[in-house]
């Protein structure tokens, strides 16, 4: 079935609003905690605030499921386009750290639907044989996004403060819902989904998710944490807001490199062969950041996770895919979705909860340890949920 099948089939209605909106998160990233810093909130606060945007992604997740089953995909992507880029509107405009962390949410609510859209249909449409090359080139383009905004985030911050980053993500979301018009319904394959609760699909699944989601918990967490843990401690040795936001851009940009060879070598050889490696060079990234102290030796620490975060594009919604239900997709991925988001709340609140009480390197050394024990688990698990092979 792979044989006769193109990406560039799906590449406008599916890679294309994806990559534009991605700008925006690109930009807004890197100046989350710092941009809370500005408004008054402590070390713990704003790391807590970059948890926010992932609270939003987990609440949103279930609720996702449902929207875009009820309107469509096509639907659901614009409304989350739109909502996006009123939530960063008023991020840009906020007085208070409080009015920042409800924009977040907000953002991150309308964010899930977008994800979940995306990952639906590819699941749909692309065999087996070329899923993970999908998957992993979906998660490339959003990190081709990545790369792009946080240098258009500096320019933005260095000529008119660190909040005009937020404009860029009105900007982006704004133009991923004009592309969404533009390019028209997806073109899919005939499906026979069965209407059924999304409780009642969580439940059965339980064991997927208590085996392979925990490992997709962890890199969840893991990957999180680095967005957290790079700008605070980069701020900590002193690095300018337009340091680091230099230092995204460049460690986004090696990400962008690995999508497509991560996806090739998970179709060929299995996806362990990529979960394993992607954990590790996170969770050694962050051990080894607290031993940094100049902006070069920030920038190979951050290049190290950035290899191990481009190796693991794709590989969440990958293994989704693998273990989703066909005729449950949606509810099982609106499943799975909360499943990784929720690493996205818990990173930040557990840095938020040790800097409370220890220096900002225990927290990184405590994440650094748990993700690298991590790799252990998704060694074992992963390859019990390998794919069927194509008819």
């Amino acid at each position: 079935m792979a044989e006769g099948f193109s990406l560039w089939r799906v590449a406008v209605p599916a890679f294309g609003p994806t990559v534009v909106n991605s700008v925006g998160m690109g930009a807004v990233l890197p100046i989350i905690a710092l941009s809370a810093l500005e408004l008054g909130a402590s070390v713990g606060t704003a790391a807590f605030l970059v948890g926010v945007l992932g609270f939003g992604y987990f609440a949103g997740s279930l609720p996702a499921g449902a929207l875009v089953v009820r309107i469509g995909e096509r639907r659901a992507l614009l409304l989350a386009a739109i909502v996006t880029a009123a939530a960063w509107f008023v991020a840009w405009l906020a007085g208070s750290w409080e009015v920042l962390g409800l924009a977040l949410v907000v953002a991150g609510l309308s964010g899930a639907v977008f994800s979940l859209a995306r990952q639906s249909y590819l699941t749909d449409v692309v065999p087996i044989g070329m899923r993970a090359r999908a998957m992993s080139t979906l998660g490339g383009v959003n990190r081709i996004g990545l790369f792009i905004g946080p240098f258009l985030g500096a320019a933005a911050g260095h000529r008119w403060g660190i909040a005009a980053a937020y404009a860029v993500g009105v900007a982006s979301s704004l133009g991923a819902a004009v592309l969404l018009l533009c390019a028209g319904d997806p073109v899919r394959e005939h499906v026979l989904p069965e209407n059924q609760p999304i409780r009642k699909v969580l439940w059965d699944s339980r064991r997927v998710f208590l085996t392979l989601g925990t490992g997709v918990f962890v890199i969840a967490v893991a990957r999180i944490a680095r967005v957290s843990l790079v700008p605070l401690w980069g701020e900590h040795v002193g690095l300018s807001a337009t340091d680091i936001s230099i230092v995204f851009g460049i460690t986004n940009g090696i990400e962008m490199l690995l999508f497509y060879p991560a996806g090739l070598v998970m179709d060929r050889f299995g996806r362990v062969w990529i979960a394993v490696p992607c954990t590790l060079a996170l969770g050694l990234g962050m051990l080894a950041l607290p031993l940094t102290s100049t902006l070069y030796a920030v920038l190979a620490v951050a290049s190290l996770m950035a290899v191990g975060n481009g190796l693991g594009s794709g590989i969440i919604i990958t293994l989704g895919a693998d273990a989703a239900p066909p005729a449950l997709r949606a509810q099982f991925l609106a499943g799975w979705t909360a499943c990784a988001e929720l690493g996205g709340v818990i990173g930040p609140l557990l840095i938020s909860a040790i800097t409370f009480i220890a220096p900002l390197a225990t927290a990184t050394l405590t994440l650094g340890a748990l993700t690298t024990l991590g790799a252990t688990w998704l060694a074992h698990w992963v390859p019990h949920y390998k794919p069927k092979p194509p008819d």
